[in-house]
């Protein structure tokens, strides 16, 4: 089997409503994806997603997948689509680094891969059965009344897992913050506090010693060394997330002891392929990890479920679906879903998930 044409669509996701991160330091309105669609010689397709999360987040754009993905074009055609770690080898000696741009490609390798075995990507990562996923809400930065009342909100929407989005220059107010939420949480829900790399090392100690909280704390600064130093000198269990992009970078954080848990999110770390054997190793030295995708719609979202559920109970937390942010769908009805508190992996070959060329347009490149 050959891949024979790569076509590239670009579609705007607008959010229901402004999103703050980092304490209200980036603010979100527009989400720039990229649908890929691989062709094969003997007729099968797979699809794929890239979505960053706006261009302020992390050091990834939307036009940049598109203009990655254009480079590396010449060297997939061609190629086995199956043949999962040649493709990645392929990807990465023609265009080194720039992970997020390899994500949507390796995505739609799996989904043929799939497809050509007859079984869904769960099957082939491992799990003997399509294992419903908690899913967690994701709580925009505001005032104390604001996030208390959207987490209230996702509580009636079935979430028992939040994340809240705090961070600033202030230990005052994230104090305030933290305790507020902490005091309104029902018995059976918790919070990770997502500060987005907002504190400098010294706030985050000092304001992690100064409030009790049953759940997590996430990046708290913005480098690996410095929430490494934070994590030595608090009590409260630390999630790495935007600091972790490759496979040595998760090792340097198990070996400075630098958090109980990771986010593994394959748009980030460049695929489905890497990020698995990023959650192999997590599993392996006793991480906690919410395995979720940076942004996009159904598509990228389902995909990231496959992995979560492949993924033993006891090393698995939460994921976010970022289509339920948004306020547009252009895979309507399909994929996994929030039902409840709880998404599950579709168990159709492959993804699941097929995308409707009425609601993707015209591609905007074509590679053959």
């Amino acid at each position: 089997m050959k891949i024979v044409r790569i076509s590239l669509f670009q579609v705007d996701l607008p959010l229901t409503k402004p999103y703050w991160l980092s304490g209200g330091r980036l603010k979100f309105e527009r989400l720039d994806s990229t649908f890929v669609k691989i062709e094969t010689d003997e007729g099968l397709f797979g699809w794929g997603e890239g979505c960053p999360w706006g261009n302020t987040y992390l050091p990834a754009h939307g036009p940049g997948i598109r203009a990655g993905i254009a480079t590396l074009a010449p060297s997939l055609l061609g190629q086995d689509p199956c043949a999962l770690n040649s493709i990645n080898q392929t990807m990465d000696v023609a265009l080194p680094g720039h992970l997020y741009v390899k994500s949507a490609v390796d995505m739609a390798c799996w989904d043929i891969l799939g497809k050509a075995s007859g079984l869904p990507l769960w099957r082939l990562m491992g799990a003997d059965k399509a294992d419903p996923v908690a899913v967690n809400s994701s709580i925009s930065t505001g005032s104390n009344e604001e996030m208390i009342a959207l987490i209230r909100e996702a509580y009636a929407e079935g979430y028992r897992t939040h994340s809240a989005k705090v961070g600033g220059s202030d230990p005052v107010v994230d104090i305030s913050r933290i305790e507020a939420i902490e005091a309104a949480l029902r018995p059976d829900e918790t919070v990770t506090y997502d500060v987005n790399r907002a504190w400098l090392p010294s706030v985050a100690v000092q304001v992690l010693n100064n409030v009790s909280l049953r759940g997590w704390v996430e990046q708290p600064c913005e480098t690996l060394s410095q929430c490494a130093q934070v994590a030595q000198r608090v009590k409260q269990p630390i999630m790495l997330d935007e600091c972790l992009h490759t496979f040595q970078d998760h090792l340097d954080a198990w070996k400075l002891g630098a958090c109980e848990g990771v986010k593994v999110k394959p748009n980030r770390v460049g695929g489905l392929t890497k990020a698995k054997q990023i959650r192999d190793f997590g599993v392996s030295v006793g991480w906690q990890m919410h395995l979720e995708d940076l942004g996009g719609s159904a598509l990228a979202d389902t995909a990231a479920i496959h992995l979560a559920s492949s993924t033993p109970k006891a090393n698995r937390l939460a994921s976010w679906l970022c289509h339920h942010h948004l306020a547009v769908d252009p895979v309507p009805g399909q994929g996994a879903r929030n039902i409840e508190g709880f998404a599950t992996p579709p168990s159709e070959p492959g993804l699941g998930v097929t995308p409707d060329a009425e609601n993707l347009g015209d591609p905007v490149s074509v590679f053959a």
